[in-house]
């Protein structure tokens, strides 16, 4: 299994080098799969970077085309028998493209709202609280008052979009029952950023870098935890290199997943039976990117009578819901489709639940499963844990 890493030991250039053409990517790449096109898959993605490093084909929208029709789910890095880390030939791909003004047009509005907005819908960045208007009481997290053990790094999907909602109130209500002294920051959360590093744009994603980290700082927390997979990720492996020496010392970075299975082992969160078949999906950010496989399996066999079971792809070899890469801004149909082999999986596991440690995931699995009339329920961790608690409800 490849180790999440902050920079890439060879160039882009010299990765590309040593790719040996076998395809055994084709077999793992969710695109190729779904289309059978060469040029969309990572060796045909190599070889036209390769030949366009060798002076033999001029970049433009038809390349730049394949370069964004891709999830950056990393399962072809995965699998390269020759370790080329195909992830850097992609992003630098990606960089060069936004450089020479080819970022797609719907790529493009994406990056100017971030940068306008402060986040990827274009809503008033101050309505970021909103999951928090139909909770029971006031979430302690709003007033820390700079004395917080932990910032709460809430995410835009979570923050902006009603489905995600219960996503961090679910968090929410399982740190204060286990009276841990966290943060929200609210309106002053930025976009992580990683929709513009995933466009080729770093640049501008080391301004909310900056920011993020400051708002951070400012509730007086050492420790930052996220329910987004790609927040995380951006911020233990991609804000190091975009960021001065320094600058991160002090914070511990942590997703859910973790936090959940400390406080499960801690004795902190007590579970009543769930006599139910779960299977647990790996997110590309959160599984191959990011190494954290096991702390989400924790939790879910800490629950009494609830029956674990792995789908035919899982942990480092796990499909991708499609949600990722920003393919779903730039080719919708596509990424729509791609989330059906992992239903098939789930069911053919004889599960009847679904568990995520991601918005993405939940959203792109939940609506498949919706299209296409699967009876499988998909519910993130967090989720899961509020509803297990010893002393709630059913419902």
């Amino acid at each position: 299994m490849n180790q999440p890493t902050t920079a890439p030991q060879r160039s882009a250039e010299e990765e590309a080098l040593h790719c040996i053409r076998c395809g055994k990517c084709l077999s793992v790449c969710p695109i190729y799969r779904e289309t059978l096109i060469e040029t969309l898959s990572p060796r045909g993605r190599v070889a036209l970077y390769r030949a366009t490093g060798e002076g033999d084909l001029k970049i433009g929208e038809v390349y730049a085309d394949k370069f964004y029709t891709c999830l950056m789910c990393e399962a072809c890095r995965e699998t390269c028998p020759s370790g080329v880390a195909l992830d850097a030939i992609l992003n630098r791909a990606r960089a060069d493209l936004a450089h020479s003004g080819l970022l797609p047009p719907s790529l493009r509005r994406l990056s100017e709202t971030i940068v306008a907005a402060g986040n990827i819908s274009g809503e008033e960045n101050e309505q970021r609280l909103g999951w928090t208007a139909n909770l029971e009481a006031r979430p302690i997290g709003l007033d820390h008052a700079s004395r917080a053990e932990v910032a709460y790094f809430v995410g835009c999907v979570s923050s902006l979009f009603p489905a995600s909602y219960s996503i961090p109130q679910s968090l929410v209500e399982i740190l204060e029952k286990a009276g841990l002294n966290y943060a929200l920051l609210g309106g002053d959360e930025r976009c992580c950023g990683y929709p513009l590093f995933l466009n080729g744009e770093a640049e501008r994603a080391m301004e909310l870098a900056r920011h993020n980290v400051a708002a951070v700082r400012a509730t007086g927390a050492s420790r930052v935890v996220m329910t987004c997979p790609s927040c995380y990720h951006m911020w233990k492996y991609i804000y190091p290199q975009l960021l001065d020496d320094g600058e991160l010392d002090g914070l511990e970075i942590l997703h859910e997943t973790e936090i959940l299975a400390a406080m499960a082992r801690e004795g902190r969160l007590r579970f009543k039976p769930w006599p139910v078949t779960v299977t647990y999906h790996d997110s590309c950010d959160l599984g191959r990117k990011s190494g954290i496989y096991e702390p989400p399996r924790e939790v879910l066999r800490a629950i009494p009578e609830l029956e674990l079971v792995e789908m035919a792809d899982h942990h480092e070899n796990s499909l991708c819901c499609g949600g990722g890469g920003n393919l779903e801004t730039y080719n919708r149909e596509l990424a729509q489709a791609l989330p059906r082999r992992r239903l098939q999986q789930a069911q053919d596991a004889g599960a009847g639940y679904i568990v995520v440690s991601c918005q993405q995931c939940k959203r792109t699995l939940a609506g498949a499963a919706r299209r296409e009339r699967v009876r499988l329920r998909v519910m993130d961790l967090a989720e899961v844990v509020a509803r297990q608690l010893e002393g709630e409800s059913d419902a």
